[in-house]
């Protein structure tokens, strides 16, 4: 499995298809806030791909504009990075760099990562664009994630995501991203019939998560305590926890 397999899922027009790699240069000068961050473009990037562009014109989805954003166009990017590279740190960067909101497609050895990110104007530069929160990764790993890959690989598909405006479809592949997240809890990789459920699915995904490391935190504590009346109280609090995380994953 390797980003082309990714690619290959989003059943793209030809249309759309670009095959461009990115300079450096381009990074540095846009998307580099510090020294450490440009000595990590130069150091730890091997090569970043421009994938394909999806336009109204080539996608027949609409573009959009609002207050705060507008979504012109959709990039898929590929990134290569190097070994022992610092992979959430340069995501973040490329999704800086770029205006347009980015599907990025990032290699390090044998691990894929997928990220999205939505951009809005940024408040105090006029034409320039920032990040909206935080960039949405997950990474693929072939021996836990292999059984949704079916699954999954239709659900990424251009003709499965919204297509009333540029940013729905984009929202779209986010939702999809959270699905996988929800799968690896649940055992089941179920795309959100509509974006109600898509929020939910992510509240219940923080949920999950916040009481999963209260659950750890517990269990730690309780193997440490020397007093028998302290230890049952910790194992109390921890069924409880672990009864709320169970009433939670049947919101997933």
């Amino acid at each position: 499995m390797n980003a082309e397999s990714f690619f290959a899922a989003l059943c793209l027009p030809a249309d759309c298809r670009v095959d461009q790699r990115v300079p450096k240069k381009l990074l540095l000068e846009n998307g580099a806030p510090t020294a450490a961050d440009k000595r990590r473009i130069i150091d730890d990037i091997e090569e970043l791909w421009w994938l394909a562009t999806l336009k109204p014109t080539t996608i027949g989805v609409p573009e959009y504009r609002d207050t705060l954003r507008e979504y012109l166009e959709i990039v898929v990017l590929r990134l290569t990075l190097r070994a022992g590279a610092k992979a959430a740190r340069l995501v973040e960067l490329v999704h800086q760099a770029v205006p347009y909101p980015v599907l990025l497609l990032t290699e390090q050895q044998a691990r894929i990562d997928l990220s999205v990110a939505h951009k809005r104007w940024a408040q105090n530069e006029a034409g320039k664009t920032v990040l909206d929160g935080d960039a949405l990764s997950i990474d693929w790993e072939a021996e836990r994630d292999g059984a949704h890959w079916p699954a999954f690989q239709d659900a990424l598909a251009l003709g499965q995501q919204p297509t009333s405006t540029l940013h729905a479809l984009y929202q779209g592949w986010s939702d999809t991203l959270l699905a996988l997240k929800a799968a690896r809890i649940t055992g089941q990789l179920r795309p959100a019939n509509d974006r109600r459920q898509a929020v939910g699915r992510q509240e219940a995904l923080d949920e999950y998560q916040r009481l999963d490391g209260m659950i750890a935190q517990l269990r730690a504590a309780a193997a440490k305590e020397k007093q028998i009346a302290r230890q049952v109280e910790l194992n109390l609090e921890t069924k409880r926890l672990e009864a709320a995380r169970a009433a939670v994953r049947a919101k997933l």
